[in-house]
């Protein structure tokens, strides 16, 4: 008889502790955004602006799920305010619009620096001996479920959403492509299928910027992303959102996977840019 209780019992606390989180959530989402935060979207973010309605009601659920479930630190001093975790939620989720998302669940906390943070690395050099350093960095993303932000740098790439820097798109597009077992420039992409365009187009785009930064050539994907294929899908993220007119012109193929796996397209909420004038320098033995 006890023992028939104790099991009762556990299977109440285990179905509480299934519920009671979910049934928050529903009453969280079930209220609106309040008008401080969508005035914080709007003020700092502003191609939100000239999102259809869809896509903002939708942005702004996942904002409110996001702030609902994840935990802001601030380091060196900063003290985060309502408009720090509304403007990185803001950027963080307009990764995940159209599509089915549980909005980053190996995500647990957001450490936020005043702005460039160091950090220790340890160099081995080509004698193996290791060298520790202190490297400046903008933003992290760890697998243990943190991401480490600065917020200066956070605020201008919201702000600006032209330049192809856009430090929250990068880190969480790292958080992304983790989701798929490890960091590799291949994240989840539901059919088996859909992988094998994938990594075509991506490896060829990825050898294709190495080039271009070995030999100091200009491009639109950032030189940084020729670190290795995690960089590159990061990179080639930001790009994709913010300069979608100059990524579908020189890498179509790219934008295409993009534009698959992300289900939107952001020259529908940003300008075209000038026409440049065309480029007839040669190298490497093609036109580029």
């Amino acid at each position: 008889m006890l023992a028939s209780i104790v099991a009762a019992a556990i299977a109440l606390a285990l179905l509480a502790a299934w519920f009671y989180p979910r049934w928050r959530l529903q009453r969280v989402l079930a209220r609106p955004m309040s008008a401080e935060r969508e005035a914080i979207l709007s003020r700092n973010i502003p191609v939100y602006q000239r999102m259809p309605a869809e896509l903002q009601a939708q942005l702004r659920r996942l904002v409110t799920q996001f702030l609902h479930q994840k935990k802001f630190v601030g380091c060196a001093g900063l003290e985060v305010t309502e408009e720090m975790r509304v403007t990185i939620a803001g950027q963080a989720c307009m990764l995940l619009l159209n599509r089915p998302s549980r909005v980053y669940p190996g995500l647990y906390t957001v450490l936020l620096y005043p702005s460039a943070f160091l950090v220790p690395r340890n160099r081995p050099d080509e004698a193996g001996i290791v060298t520790e350093t202190r490297e400046d960095l903008l933003g992290e993303s760890w697998s243990d479920g943190r991401v480490i932000l600065s917020w200066d740098h956070v605020l201008r790439g919201a702000r600006d959403w032209t330049d192809g820097h856009n430090v929250v798109l990068h880190e969480f597009a790292h958080q992304l492509d983790s989701e798929s077992g490890s960091n590799n420039g291949a994240p989840y992409l539901g059919h088996p299928s859909s992988y094998r365009s994938w990594s075509q187009v991506l490896s060829r785009d990825f050898a294709m910027l190495r080039q271009q930064a070995y030999f100091s050539q200009q491009s639109v994907l950032d030189h940084y992303g020729a670190q290795s294929p995690a960089e590159f899908f990061a990179v080639a993220t930001e790009t994709f959102f913010e300069k979608p007119y100059q990524l579908a012109e020189r890498h179509p193929d790219l934008f295409d996977e993009f534009k698959k796996y992300y289900r939107v397209d952001p020259r529908e909420w940003v300008a075209a840019p000038p026409q440049e004038a065309p480029d007839y320098g040669f190298a490497f033995g093609q036109w580029q």
